[in-house]
Parts: C-alpha cells; structure tokens; sequence
C-alpha cells in the first residue's frame, strides 16, 4: 500500500465528528490540515488528530501536499470552497447537498472537469448494506420489475436539538434540501436517473423557536418550504413518491418502500448505512429479512471519501459528483415545480453508481 491520500477539512461543525471518527484513523487517508472561520475550534481539533495542522482556508488550499479537500461547511458556502478546491488541482468531496443552486452545483463539476480534478458528495450512506441489499435484491428480481416506490421523512424540525439551526430555514436549507439527498440518492440507487417531476409544497410558520443550547428561546425567520411533496418520473419508468417534512411530529410510513411485479421491499432509512431489509413476495403470507448481501459492511461517515480516494480515477466514485448534481437537480426543480404548478423535465441524467459488493468492516477499513 502507498503513501496515505492526504485531506484538508474545511468546516468542523456538528457533522464533522462523525467524518473525523472514520478518516483520522483509517490507514489510506492522512488528516493533513483542518480550518474552520473559528480559528480556535480548528486549534483544538488539530490537537487531536496526530500531525494535522489547523491552517487558515486559504492556507489550506494553498498547501501543496493537501490532495483532497473534505468540505464541511454550511450549504451557502459549498459551491465557494469546492470551486477554491478546484482551482487549486484538488479533489473535493463535500458535504450534501452539492451547492444551494443548481447552477452553482454545475459549475462544481465542471470546473472539476476543465482541472481535472474528481468531485465526491454526501449522502455515503446509501453505500452501506441498507440501501445496497435492497439493490441488489432488485437487481436480482426479488420482485420482478420495479413499478414504483414511495419515501417519506416527516420530523418537527432541527431546531429541537440544534444549537444553531438557522441554516436549516434559508435558501440551501429546508427538508428537501437538507434530508431529500438521502432519499433521493437511494432511489437513484435503486431504480435509477429521473426524467421529470411534480411537486407541492408548503410553509405554514413564519419562525421556530431554538430548543436547545445557549440560544434556546431564540427564534429563527423561516425563508423556505417546510412541507415538500412530489412524484419523481424515473427514467425506466418506475414513479416515485416523496414527502420530506419538518412540519410533522412523526410518522409510521416506511423510509422506503420499492413496489414491484412479484413483491415490495421495505428499505430502511437512507441517513443510516445499515438496517432491515424486508420483503414481501406476492402470494405470501409475511415479511422476510434478508440478510446482508451487498454493501459497506458497518460503515460511517466518510466511507465515500474512501471510495473516491481507492477508485483513484479507474472508475467513477461511488458516491460522486455527477449524481449529486443530478440529486440537486431533482431537488430544485421539484421546488420549481410547486411554484409554477407544473411537470418540468430534467436536464441532468446521472448513471446508476456500480454498485458495493458484500465488504466486511475488516476490508474497507484496511
């Protein structure tokens, strides 16, 4: 094995914990710098993590030994740092969604493209055996040909447990832009590409009340939807349902249901990398488990950081650009959609990503 990939993170917030957990022990990777707009959090962090230095952003980028940049920021800065990362002959994987715009999300990639550089994007959970198994038992014709699927993500709102969740109620923010990446990249995985969409949606309160932390009692301005409803038209035909929420209390919709000839799947909830699989087959009298058969095996965050750094440039990252611009997309043009009240058509198809095979823990965190 070579010399670790060495990463710069840019933007150590709630989430990236859980990225620091997986990369600053994993033998293939090398936390070479970190940098936040808090000098004295990237100060602590990098106390942490051996040989890690907390730099400045533009120092980070600048540095020459820095191979891929982990962007962590909040949505509204996405597109600036991944396009810095770019222009300095990096690699970017970046936390979902891909850039608060679709425009700027092209611009990602292609700037990517024109340096030659590869782009990586959150969600990485539909790698793990959850949404993987699922797949796989599609593929396989567990239940004939897919003809349809619903996915439904209904909470209150993040501003119960988020110290500062105000990001999560401006343009880049809401329950489409903020969870639809999960559920959409699954059903991309899934059933593959969409082709056009129909939205609805919704924002019945003008404020939230922060539930916790030192600000608890503030109230944040609400400046998107907050109820986001629609039907995804996928290219093989198939039709999916979506409804993301921070307008309910709960819910007892399946995250994932997949509908076909001879049977449905039940799919577990695309924010975790693992769960049931359940089917139920036409004529039959009950849910089955299906065990494990593909998929990262006890994954975390950051697994497709490492995805993208072993396909170095043999095959496309499983958890890549193209299908988080095409993800982004769907997003913004469901929302599109239910302001102008009518079907439009994507202008981005995205390949199904080749898909894991079976990978126990042992092996991908070798």
């Amino acid at each position: 094995m070579g010399d670790p990939h060495r990463v710069g993170v840019v933007g150590l917030g709630v989430i990236s914990r859980a990225y620091l957990d997986t990369l600053a022990n994993h033998p293939a990777v090398s936390i070479a710098a970190l940098a936040d707009l808090d000098a004295s959090r990237s100060a602590a962090v990098a106390a942490t993590i051996p040989g890690a230095e907390a730099l400045s952003v533009e120092r980070l980028l600048a540095r020459p030994d820095v191979q891929t940049v982990l962007n962590l920021t909040i949505p509204a800065a996405h597109a600036d740092i991944s396009l810095g990362a770019s222009e300095a002959g990096k690699n970017v994987y970046v936390e979902k969604p891909l850039a608060v715009t679709f425009p700027d999300g092209r611009s990602i990639i292609e700037r990517a493209a024109s340096a030659g550089v590869r782009v990586g994007c959150a969600p990485d959970t539909v790698l793990g055996t959850g949404t993987q198994t699922a797949r796989a038992a599609i593929d396989g014709g567990l239940i004939g040909r897919p003809l349809s699927a619903s996915a439904v993500m209904v909470t209150a709102g993040h501003e119960r447990w988020h110290p500062n969740p105000d990001f999560y109620y401006v343009p880049g923010g809401g329950p489409l832009l903020d969870m639809g990446p999960y559920y959409i990249s699954a059903l991309i995985h899934l059933l593959g590409p969409v082709r056009a969409v129909v939205g609805a949606a919704s924002r019945l309160r003008a404020e939230r009340v922060i539930g916790s932390g030192p600000r608890t009692g503030q109230r944040v301005p609400v400046e998107v939807d907050t109820h986001v409803s629609g039907v995804l038209e996928h290219a093989n035909g198939a039709l999916s349902t979506i409804t993301t929420s921070f307008d309910g209390v709960a819910t007892t919709a399946a995250p994932i249901e997949v509908h076909g000839e001879t049977g449905t799947l039940a799919v577990p909830d695309p924010n975790y990398f693992d769960g049931e699989v359940r089917l139920f087959a036409l004529g039959g009298t009950e849910w089955r488990v299906l065990e494990p058969r593909a998929g990262y095996a006890h994954a975390s965050r950051g697994i497709g950081l490492i995805d993208l750094v072993r396909a170095d440039g043999q095959r496309p990252p499983r958890a890549g650009g193209d299908v988080a611009l095409h993800v982004l997309e769907t997003m913004t043009t469901l929302l599109r959609s239910a302001a102008e009240g009518r079907r439009i058509e994507l202008t981005t198809v995205a390949e199904r990503p080749e898909p894991v095979p079976l990978t126990a823990v042992e092996s991908w965190n070798a």
